[in-house]
């Protein structure tokens, strides 16, 4: 995950997770690169940007629908990954989904 995403036309959809973690660290790497590399096959998805310092984390993937969200969501390792972050990996995160009606991008 490095980079910014290279995004269609709006409108489209951002899902801006922010999260502050625990001290375990329980292979949250390995999971956080695999959640991506399973979004990135789903129906629907169009990139993601992704950074953390020492205490905050935020992860913003963009998808085409509010459906390619939800499903997602629903998706059962996705759900796997989900549960093990209220466990164990997160101390609080929120979640917010957007629509993105206008973007912008600068490239030197």
């Amino acid at each position: 995950m490095s980079g910014v995403a290279k995004t269609p036309q709006p409108p489209y959809y951002a899902v801006i997770f922010a999260s502050q973690r625990t001290e375990v660290d329980g292979g949250y790497g390995k999971m956080a690169d695999k959640m991506v590399e399973l979004a990135s096959q789903q129906s629907g998805f169009l990139g993601v940007e992704s950074a953390r310092d020492e205490g905050l984390g935020i992860t913003v993937s963009y998808w085409e629908s509010l459906d390619a969200i939800k499903k997602w969501k629903e998706n059962s390792a996705h759900q796997v990954a989900q549960n093990r972050g209220k466990t164990e990996w997160y101390k609080n995160f929120a979640l917010r989904v957007c629509k993105v009606e206008r973007d912008k991008f600068f490239e030197m």
